[in-house]
């Protein structure tokens, strides 16, 4: 491994916990500001950082993978992410701002939502910390895995020692970097780190395609779509060979943004309400550069690989390769920060919001009910550390695809909590047992689904992705059951 490359990362890694250090001593004081960062985000570090914890591995394994193998027809999901997030963040953010701190300043989605259905708190917080806990689990797991596949592809070798594969070092070193400065500094040192790791991945995602594209051995736009349409002419067509089952599994990630605990706990930390309009016009354009880098990174890659005779076993390594191929071993050691920064950015935003149900919506709730601020700051670190160990299990399998592992959580929490978090922000009728039966719906809809392989095969044709029959299951059962209810007391107003 070359020295240069070393150099970057190390320093990289430096920079990850000396922010982590920073944040210790501003905001881990308290619940809220270990949690929730004194709701003191500026709109750049908000938006910065809500989009970084939602582009993880996937953004520049998964995805860039999804594009070399099947063409443009894959950048529909990017697409349907890109609209999913824009009316995530006009519809709910302003909204679960100025909500979360009416309903008694709650500080995470279970606590809030007991808030808002008095009448149902107990089960509200106990059902939302079960779903938050187990999707995360497995979310949690497909960084871990983009983890072991960077340590896998780009150190071979390096770290084979007493019996520990590349994968499983790449797996265990990712942890333990992001548990540093994790459960040391917080939410706040999530967020700050987050803003950092944000910014890497969007100028890796820059410079990467255009290096690609016209640097020695890319032959330009032109060049790249003649071998393209050698090798399969549906690669550069959007449509060419998309079913309507296709196309909505791919668009209908967009509904999944509604219901991730990891994105939606930014809107309740902005610092004030005028400013998520700001936030949002940050992070949109954000979001629109780093997907366009990436659906070029991998429909442009699979030109380079071609015109270049190279042997791309996995795909999903494409950045990989490339970033060791093509460039100097300072800029390799940048461009590997970058796909570990879009990984840790998530894995550390996932573990904080897992640890955070299981201390206010277990721990306070069930057994300490009169903790302290410090002790619950304490149990909160203990808690990342717990679910960072359930999350190796389970990422344990070298052939696990990150794609498919994020796809399933994805809808998971975008099912469960999706159109639960819609309708109690915008339809006063919502009641407790409503949104009860819409949580428990989704979130058993998805995994039916999936155990069933439908999401693969349906109907003898093609699958249909698991958050379209959860989110729909869903919201028909919060507005049937609450229609049907009569807990009248819970028709509580809110503001539009």
């Amino acid at each position: 491994m070359e020295t240069g490359v070393w150099i970057s990362l190390i320093g990289y890694f430096v920079l990850m916990i000396a922010i982590g250090v920073y944040a210790m001593q501003k905001a881990t004081s308290s619940s809220e500001d270990y949690m929730l960062g004194g709701r003191g985000l500026s709109p750049k570090v908000a938006a910065l950082s809500a989009g970084a914890s939602d582009m993880s591995g996937w953004l520049l394994l998964g995805l860039p993978g999804a594009l070399f193998v099947s063409g443009l027809g894959s950048a529909w999901i990017g697409i349907g992410l890109l609209v999913g997030a824009f009316f995530n963040w006009t519809l709910v953010a302003p909204r679960l701002r100025e909500q979360t701190v009416h309903y008694g300043n709650a500080i995470t989605i279970p606590e809030f939502l007991a808030n808002r259905f008095p009448t149902r708190a107990l089960s509200l917080r106990t059902v939302s910390a079960i779903v938050i806990v187990v999707f995360f689990a497995v979310y949690t797991a497909s960084g871990l895995v983009a983890g072991g596949k960077l340590f896998e592809s780009a150190f071979a070798g390096i770290f084979n020692f007493g019996g520990l594969s590349d994968y499983a070092a790449g797996v265990v070193i990712t942890l333990g970097i992001v548990l540093a400065y994790t459960v040391i500094g917080g939410f706040l040192a999530v967020s700050l780190t987050d803003f950092v790791q944000g910014c890497i991945m969007m100028l890796a995602l820059v410079i990467m395609p255009a290096v690609v594209l016209f640097g020695e051995g890319g032959g330009g736009y032109s060049q790249a779509s003649q071998t393209l349409n050698e090798v399969d002419p549906t690669l550069l067509t959007w449509t060419e060979g998309l079913t309507v089952i296709g196309w909505l599994s791919a668009v209908t990630w967009g509904l999944g943004y509604f219901g991730q605990p990891h994105i939606i706990v930014r809107f309740m930390a902005i610092r004030s309400l005028k400013e998520v309009p700001i936030a949002r016009n940050i992070g949109m354009s954000w979001m629109a550069i780093s997907l366009i880098g990436a659906v070029s990174l991998g429909i442009f890659g699979r030109a380079y690989a071609v015109r270049n005779g190279m042997d791309v076993e996995d795909p999903e390594t494409i950045f990989i390769i490339l970033a060791d191929l093509l460039f100097h071993p300072l800029i390799t050691g940048f461009l590997y920060a970058a796909l570990l920064a879009a990984i840790m950015s998530t894995i550390s935003s996932q573990l904080l919001v897992s640890s955070s149900s299981l201390t206010e919506d277990f721990y306070r709730l069930f057994l300490r009910k009169q903790a302290s601020d410090k002790e619950t700051v304490t149990i909160g670190r203990l808690c990342v550390v717990l679910v960072g160990i359930v999350a190796v299990i389970i990422a344990s399998n070298p052939d696990s695809q990150v794609l498919g592992l994020v796809s399933n959580a994805w809808a998971g929490f975008g099912s469960a909590f999706g159109p639960l978090i819609i309708l109690s922000l915008m339809w006063r009728r919502t009641n407790g047992a409503g949104a009860i039966a819409g949580m428990v719906t989704g979130a058993a809809t998805v995994m039916i689904w999936i155990s069933l392989g439908w999401n693969g095969s349906f109907m003898g044709g093609p699958g249909v992705y698991e958050i379209i029959p959860g989110f729909i299951a869903a919201w028909v059962a919060i507005m049937a059951v609450s229609l049907a209810t009569a807990d009248a007391g819970e028709y509580q107003h809110i503001e539009r």
